[in-house]
């Protein structure tokens, strides 16, 4: 089916059902970022497929929201159908609701898949529909159930053990800490609807969603019982004598909403922004509307975990130098792309011992490629690289021991003055980050500033976060504490990982960005209270041929050339003789 077909499939169910609108969100029944194929919905009905967008449909229009990342891309996705794009946190973009209440009649009936949709963003789009004339939203259909021919089932995958060797924390603990969290936010228990809570707390990782090595499942906890909502045929024998072991009960996937109407103590807590709105409508029991505790105990890792961060880094720094070695020769030999590049890091990548997957997609945009944020490139859009100009390189593997994330811009050749300056701004704005010593419980949005004040002088700036949590073999997004301009108020504390990245983009000509994995360290404890501070955990020479020496302070190019040391000791000796002898020269320092 085209989109147009799509699009005339969908009016004709809206017109049965007397809706003026139907809203598609870009989640899954588990609020993931990255959602199963099954759930994109968005996707299929619009044509784009950036990880973050809604699109709407009335009788007669059609459009997309989406933010800065994907601008470009869905642009391009959307050309030749009815969607119009609209370019969230640009002024004089409508919200959703004051949209509808243009496109719709006063008192109009618009419908959303209430599974796929948060409890609060229900709520909020209830609230801010009904200022726009009276507007009702119905949650209790999903068309796509009769227009998705083919539509691709729930994943299936097995279910696999994550060793305790590289978890360090017991499941009968990570229990018996939940519930003395909810014990102190007088919760009963809880229901655990974010898949990578699920895996963390379970010590169990899967293959359901792509490069996040997660199941599809709900988790119940009471006081006294813990019940795993899954499809059984998804559990090996191994993993079902592992549940029973850890008192763990195991029911079908599709019964959590039976399961909710038989929970039997007094309250349960829901995490409004993780629960869908159509399970929340399914409690009969008092409702505690209350963050997860689960999000901020898997953000601060432990001593297991922090050691495998830093086994996976190293391993990912050895891949990067052979990869980093090789690339520039191969570019001046000829018939090197986009793809093929993203072939060789990660064939590199798969050769390091406990490798499992990428972590996210690689986004390797050469040149105006590289101005598209969460640029992919595909055999319609590959291009192929020249010795010359800026390639864009973000990418990330999944380990058993851990997970990464990096990103560098490389100069293939000779670049000129605009891109040195440009390279140079973002380089300053990630040391400045780098450099950071705060106050223990800071927040993200207090350092953000940080990597943009050189930027924001040159009437430059990104629209993207800055930084955000990383998983333990888990999902390389983790929040709720991040770098970004809007208030955020997750406080940061020791042991949490997040990565420092900020970019500059000119439309049509290139991108930069430049991107370490963080771990928050103590730095020292005074009458002022505790500080701390950011150690690098990402390996890999940043590229010295784009910097403009003179715009860098004597503090920036000090810890450069420190970051560069500790990167040449740490990695050397598992390299050969010629690798060792590239990143010497690589990591060599800066002079003034």
């Amino acid at each position: 089916m085209t989109i147009s077909e799509r699009l005339a499939a969908l009016r004709e169910i809206m017109s049965r059902e007397h809706l003026a609108a139907f809203i598609f969100p870009s989640t899954d029944p588990h609020q993931g970022e990255y959602v199963p194929n099954h759930w994109k919905g968005r996707e299929f009905i619009s044509g784009f497929n950036g990880s973050a967008g809604t699109a709407v449909v009335t009788m007669k229009s059609a459009a997309l929201w989406t933010d800065s990342r994907y601008f470009i891309a869905a642009e391009e996705q959307l050309k030749g159908t009815e969607f119009q794009l609209m370019k969230l946190k640009i002024e004089g973009t409508p919200t959703i609701a004051e949209w509808l209440g243009k496109e719709c009649e006063a008192g109009a009936e618009v419908g959303l898949d209430g599974t796929c949709s948060s409890t609060n963003a229900v709520k909020e789009l209830i609230a801010d529909l009904r200022h726009q004339g009276g507007i009702t939203l119905r949650t209790n259909l999903d068309p796509l159930k009769q227009i998705w021919k083919n539509r691709p089932a729930i994943p299936q995958n097995p279910v696999e053990i994550f060793p305790i060797e590289y978890a360090g924390e017991t499941t009968h603990d990570k229990l018996a800490r939940i519930r003395r969290a909810l014990r102190q936010q007088h919760a009963d228990g809880m229901l655990m609807s974010a898949l990578d809570d699920i895996a963390w707390t379970l010590n169990l990782r899967g293959t359901d969603v792509h490069c996040n090595p997660v199941f599809v499942s709900y988790l119940l906890i009471s006081s006294t019982t813990t019940t795993l909502f899954v499809n059984k045929e998804k559990l090996t024998s191994e993993v079902s004598a592992y549940l029973k072991a850890e008192g763990i009960n195991i029911d079908d996937y599709e019964n959590i909403g039976r399961g909710l109407k038989d929970y039997f103590e007094y309250n349960i807590l829901l995490d409004p922004d993780e629960v869908n709105y159509t399970l929340y409508k399914k409690v009969s029991r008092e409702i505690i509307e209350a963050e997860s505790p689960v999000k901020r105990m898997k953000t601060v890792k432990n001593a297991t975990e922090i050691a495998g961060f830093r086994r996976a880094m190293l391993k990912d720094g050895i891949a990067l130098v052979k990869f980093l070695k090789w690339l520039k020769p191969a570019v001046e030999a000829g018939g090197q792309t986009e793809i093929s590049i993203d072939q060789k890091l990660t064939s590199l990548r798969a050769e390091q011992p406990l490798y499992r997957d990428i972590s996210f997609d690689t986004i390797a945009g050469y040149q105006a490629h590289g101005a598209i944020v969460h640029y992919e490139a595909t055999p319609e859009t590959d291009i192929p690289l020249k010795p010359e100009g800026l390639l864009l390189l973000d990418s990330g593997a999944q380990y058993l021991d851990g997970t990464t994330d990096i990103t560098r811009t490389i100069a293939l050749g000779p670049v000129n003055d605009e891109q040195k300056k440009i390279y140079t701004l973002v380089l300053k704005g990630h040391i400045q980050i780098e450099l950071c010593k705060f106050p223990s419980g800071s927040s993200g949005t207090q350092i953000d500033i940080l990597a943009r004040k050189d930027m924001w002088r040159e009437g430059l700036n990104y629209l993207h976060g800055t930084g955000h949590g990383v998983g333990t073999y888990l999902n390389v997004h983790e929040g709720p504490h991040q770098f970004r301009m809007e208030w955020k108020p997750a406080p940061l504390v020791a042991g949490m990982t997040i990565t420092d990245e900020p970019g500059i983009y000119l439309p049509g000509k290139y991108g930069a960005r430049t991107e370490n994995t963080l771990l928050i360290v103590p730095y020292m404890e005074t009458a002022f209270g505790k500080f701390l501070q950011f150690e690098s955990l990402t390996l890999c020479p940043i590229d010295k041929a784009p910097i403009v020496i003179e715009m860098l302070t004597p503090e920036e190019i000090q810890w450069l050339n420190d970051y560069h040391q500790t990167v040449f000791n740490r990695l050397s000796p598992h390299l050969t003789p010629e690798e060792t002898a590239w990143l010497k020269e690589a990591t060599a320092p800066l002079k003034p």
